[in-house]
């Protein structure tokens, strides 16, 4: 049974305050590249509507050539608290898409120094920066002062096990006028693989006045509590454990204020949501939403008897209707099987 300690829930029990801007949630939602969509966090936020959820990443370069805003700044005016996560390595680029982001109605700007894909760190972006810390701070500086909405960075712990320089990086980004850090417990090496190392996270904590928030292996109730005990964050930051499940913000953030644990979906209430996110994502976008929202299907056909099948079909639809059988007839079997058993 998951239990909050007395001091961990006296410390959480009040705002998260990133510097003059107030959430009334500990739990926030990360940017994930082509997932956290305006379908996305309208699911999450139906679990979770006060924590804060945050854009795919936008590319300043791309932004500062284009004459429309891309789909992926897109927020809706009662989208509240919200945050554009920018990523590049041009200081008057990213504080231009800072004052665009700012204009699209961004409670905060994110500056991504953490994505550990080839793409974005070849061009200088990403965790590419944790190697180009006076880069980094030029950034920040260059943003802070462009905008009037509190700044922040989500980022890792280090290049390489061999090159953990977090606790100076961070330093560093506080200096500069960061008003809260997200600190991934990989480095940029691990990519995804591994354990997180929580106790780098606790150690930013130790060195730094400003919010430190936890991210890195937080897939339920229980480690997003385990988290915060063992690092003192102030909140936790989930990602993966979204996909396919916008339920996991809601359930940490529930347990959080009351201290009780919601009772999980079921595998029906589970296909359902994937249905309705189907459909959102083909109005939203058409055929291309079909296409994206493969990955997502896959995600959600987990944890009962025809799961694998399942997930084989909805990965290759072509098309809104075809995905919404299979998801009909699946979730008709399992009410089958359901009310056989009882």
């Amino acid at each position: 049974m998951v239990a909050l300690s007395p001091s961990l829930q006296a410390r959480l029990s009040t705002p998260l305050k990133i510097g003059s801007f107030e959430v009334n949630s500990r739990v926030l939602q990360s940017p994930l590249s082509g997932v956290t969509d305006l379908v996305f966090r309208r699911l999450v936020r139906r679990y979770a509507p006060e924590s804060m959820m945050y854009t795919e990443m936008v590319n300043a370069t791309g932004l500062h050539y284009v004459k429309e805003l891309p789909k992926i700044m897109e927020v809706e005016p009662q989208e509240k608290p919200i945050s554009i996560q920018l990523f590049d390595c041009r200081p008057d680029f990213l504080a231009e898409a800072a004052i665009k982001a700012v204009e699209e109605g961004a409670d905060t700007v994110d500056i991504n120094m953490g994505c550990p894909v080839n793409k974005i760190t070849k061009n200088g972006g990403g965790s590419s920066l944790l190697r180009q810390p006076e880069v980094a701070e030029a950034i920040v500086r260059s943003v802070v002062q462009a905008v009037d909405v509190p700044v922040t960075v989500k980022t890792r712990i280090g290049w390489t096990d061999k090159e953990i320089t977090i606790l100076d990086f961070a330093k560093r980004m506080e200096d500069a006028g960061v008003q809260m850090i997200t600190v991934h417990g990989r480095t940029r090496a691990q990519g995804y693989n591994g354990a997180a190392k929580w106790e780098w996270i606790a150690r930013v904590k130790e060195v730094l006045s400003i919010p430190v928030i936890g991210n890195g292996d937080i897939f339920s109730v229980a480690a997003a509590v385990k988290c915060l005990e063992q690092t003192g964050a102030d909140g936790v930051m989930c990602s993966r454990g979204t996909l396919g499940y916008p339920f996991l913000v809601g359930e940490v953030d529930y347990f959080l204020k009351t201290g009780r644990e919601l009772p999980s979906p079921t595998p029906v209430e589970l296909l359902q949501c994937a249905r309705e996110h189907l459909q959102a994502l083909w109005e939203y976008k058409g055929d291309r939403g079909v296409r994206q929202a493969r990955k997502h299907m896959t995600w959600y056909a987990k944890g009962f008897n025809g799961a694998a099948e399942l997930r084989g079909q909805l990965s290759i639809i072509e098309s809104v209707t075809e995905g919404l059988e299979l998801l009909d007839r699946a979730i008709e079997q399992l009410d089958r099987q359901l009310s056989v058993v009882s």
